[in-house]
């Protein structure tokens, strides 16, 4: 352990035992052991002896436990070893402090040098030491989930605003709104449909951003309808195939995962120029949907400052675990886009 890391631990733990909490009963154990200390010798030095060995235990014990126990040990080898150490130091303090000062105070005998105290000694700071270094990670640990928590709400606000922003493209929206604007006096029928896609593409954003998620024949339908928009601007150059395995589509997915990864392969494929089709395809993968997106043009990286490749990989690995992510390859002037789904819940746990 790293001598910062132990630094940081015994200062961390030494704040602990100052809570009131925890100090009010250290300190009702100490006035035992020293009212026990006054009524069997009444000697200043002996309550010397009895504060140095409240002290050590303070300082050693729940410290020493953290460093050796809070982190799962691998092996039973591992825990009786731990275990040997955390004794050993133990014994060393006890024995130390009862039996070896305070002949160098002079002192010949002390309550808690007598052999039974110091058994009884041995025990408490073995207990002691587990109870208090065990709350107190116990305690780190909350902390740690609760700012951890904390981090994912600020986050997960941070991602509605990117994939409403991503969803959302103003100049997609601009160009749709200016077509419509052509159609409703050159065609009006095509501009009537167009509106109500466009309109059904808003309601589901909207939708997609106060839900923690839906199933994934909707977010497929929801590309379905932005796929038909572009159609509707110009079918010649944005054409569009599904190809949807029905049984692979009855599972929950985090909400506005796959359109992220659908409007890049439109922007980096025939957007940009590039002729052909942009290909989803879905199947049934031993249990798992394999969800891919293919589009022409050659992949070029994710673009620098890009933040919506980088939040759907993010969302992928709070929702699936980090084995799970979008992998791209290129190959033949296309590019590809593969995602593996696991079984999941609305809460995000196995069904």
């Amino acid at each position: 352990m790293p001598s910062t890391h132990r630094a940081g631990l015994f200062a961390g733990t030494l704040r602990s035992l100052a809570a009131p909490r925890r100090a009010v009963p250290l300190a009702l154990v100490a006035a035992s052991l020293w009212s026990a200390e006054w009524a069997a010798f009444a000697s200043p030095a002996a309550m010397f002896v009895d504060a140095v060995l409240m002290a050590l235990f303070c300082a050693v014990a729940p410290t020493l436990w953290r460093w050796l126990f809070a982190r799962p040990l691998p092996s039973f080898a591992h825990h009786l070893g731990a275990w040997a150490l955390y004794a050993l130091a133990a014994g060393a303090i006890v024995v130390g402090v009862g039996v070896l000062l305070p002949p160098r105070v002079g002192l010949e005998w002390t309550y808690v040098s007598e052999p039974h105290s110091l058994g009884v000694l041995m025990a408490l700071f073995l207990v002691g030491g587990w109870g208090l270094g065990r709350d107190i990670e116990l305690e780190a640990s909350a902390e740690r989930e609760r700012a951890r928590a904390d981090r994912l709400a600020v986050d997960a606000e941070h991602a509605q605003i990117l994939a409403l922003r991503a969803q959302l493209d103003p100049h997609f929206l601009f160009n749709t709104l200016n077509a419509i604007a052509e159609w409703c006096r050159e065609d009006p029928v095509v501009a009537e449909r167009a509106t109500l896609d466009l309109a059904a593409l808003l309601r589901a954003v909207f939708d997609a951003l106060r839900a923690p998620g839906w199933a994934l024949a909707r977010e497929l339908a929801l590309l379905e309808q932005l796929a038909a928009l572009y159609t509707a601007r110009d079918a010649g150059r944005y054409r569009f195939r599904f190809e949807v395995a029905p049984a692979a589509t009855a599972r929950e997915v985090p909400a506005l995962v796959l359109l992220p990864l659908f409007e890049n392969a439109i922007k980096h494929g025939p957007a940009a120029g590039h002729e052909g089709e942009v290909v989803t395809s879905v199947r049934d993968d031993h249990g798992d949907a394999l969800v891919s997106i293919e589009n022409p043009g050659a992949f070029g990286g994710p673009r620098d400052g890009g933040q919506g490749l980088a939040s759907v990989q993010r969302r992928l690995a709070l929702a699936y675990g980090e084995d799970t992510h979008a992998a791209f390859t290129s190959a033949g002037g296309t590019t590809r886009v593969t995602v593996r789904l696991p079984p999941r819940t609305l809460d995000g746990g196995a069904p």
